[in-house]
């Protein structure tokens, strides 16, 4: 009986041993587990850590980058790019950072939406003018839209011709400018409940103020549909005639498509030494408006003369070409420009870029000019038919092309006193 108790007590203390070696193997497997948890947070904090360190320093990098450009990532090695680093310190130095300024903080009083008349250049000068009363009204300007019903019928649109991005971002410390009216006011024009006038011509700044802008408060928008010389040139305020000038020849940027046709136009001309370029002003749109007809036919001055009567809004229609020759109202003609060039004593042997339309007489009116000077050279001859394909019928873009290759001659000489001439003489200037 001792025996049996006292191998009783053993197997129960040796179950015991197990229920507590079991136990402790739970505690340690318990905290085997802590641990493990323990140990896969602490990796998950380090690698949560060191991305948020990373991205830190990519932001700040990038911002730095942004703001000092090259001088902080020189000679950095690209990581995607065999490229040597002076090549591609040059592509970064190509393309600066471009820092915007800070917009112009004002009550608006309203939106002003214009329509532009006349060729690309008169149409510059229009846009200048409507910038300027934008800004001095304190109202919202609409990109304006240009004219499609001229004898051009070009049916380009603002941004087919100008960079309207850098239109918009340019001038933003001046006025605010959107591409189209917000939707609830786009819906009254669709409805025609939108006023529409024409300004009077050559106005002083204070005609606007008086007499536009209650009409801008009162109806919310107003539309110009005509901006040919609606303001005044002279006896400007100061301010007036500095955003004009700033909008000419700093907001209104073409396109990269006319830019970079308009330095291949520019750089095939260097290849062969200097060159001229002539504003040939004597287009059949330009006779018949002015009414100037020395050297056509009779049945030229008749077709001049229907061409002057079918657009109702050239006022003038009877018209003494003589007369008007006298007062120096007309442009030269290409006989006379001859004679001028001659008298100027201009190399013979010069590249001359006719920067014009088609002239109105053809070769017939052009051999003196020719034959006296036989460098003559147009767009259509130094490029490619497959070059000027997007630019057919369409005259702005084609004028725009001219008024590139004009501003960067060694002679520019027009034949009248026109937009083109006044723009081309400021802008070199």
């Amino acid at each position: 009986m001792c025996m049996i108790g006292r191998s009783e007590r053993k197997s129960g203390e040796s179950g015991e041993r197990r229920e507590r070696e079991k136990e402790m193997g739970i505690v340690k497997g318990v905290e085997k587990v802590k641990s493990i948890s323990r140990s896969k947070m602490k990796m998950w904090m380090i690698r949560a850590t060191t991305s948020v360190l990373l991205w830190t320093c990519v932001v700040q990098l990038t911002t730095i980058g942004e703001m000092w450009g090259p001088r902080v990532l020189k000679g950095w090695p690209s990581c995607f790019s065999h490229e040597p680093a002076a090549a591609l310190e040059e592509k970064v130095l190509a393309v600066p950072a471009r820092v915007l300024p800070p917009k112009r903080a004002y009550k608006n009083n309203g939106y002003l939406m214009v329509s532009c008349n006349g060729g690309l250049n008169q149409m510059r000068a229009a846009i200048c003018d409507m910038v300027a009363i934008a800004r001095y009204l304190n109202v919202t300007l609409i990109v304006p839209e240009l004219d499609k019903t001229s004898f051009w019928a070009d049916p380009s649109e603002f941004q087919d011709i100008f960079d309207v991005e850098h239109f918009i971002t340019s001038l933003r410390a001046e006025v605010r400018i959107l591409k189209e009216l917000p939707p609830r006011l786009k819906r009254r024009m669709e409805l025609g409940m939108t006023y529409t006038m024409a300004p009077v011509s050559w106005s002083d700044i204070s005609y606007y103020h008086n007499q536009i802008l209650p009409l801008i408060q009162k109806y919310k928008v107003l539309h110009l549909n005509r901006t040919d010389a609606r303001l005044a040139n002279n006896h400007q305020p100061l301010e007036i005639q500095k955003l004009r000038c700033r909008v000419n020849f700093s907001a209104l940027r073409f396109t990269s498509q006319i830019e970079e046709l308009g330095k291949r136009v520019i750089n095939l001309l260097r290849q062969n030494g200097p060159f001229l370029v002539l504003h040939l002003r004597y287009e059949m749109d330009m006779l018949a408006f002015s009414g100037c007809t020395q050297g056509c036919n009779n049945e030229e001055v008749e077709e001049l003369t229907r061409m002057r009567y079918a657009y109702p809004w050239w006022k003038e229609k009877i018209i003494n070409s003589d007369l008007k020759r006298k007062d120096g109202l007309c442009p030269l003609t290409p006989e006379e420009t001859a004679l001028i060039l001659r008298a100027l004593d201009i190399d013979p042997n010069i590249q001359i870029y006719i920067a014009a339309g088609e002239i109105y007489g053809g070769a017939r009116r052009m051999a003196s000019l020719a034959a006296a000077y036989p460098k003559l050279v147009r767009k259509e001859t130094l490029l490619e038919s497959s070059d000027l394909r997007f630019f057919q019928n369409h005259s702005s873009q084609m004028a725009a092309l001219d008024y590139l290759v004009s501003l960067e001659s060694d002679i520019f000489i027009p034949t009248y006193d026109g937009n083109m001439a006044k723009v081309v003489e400021g802008h070199r200037r």
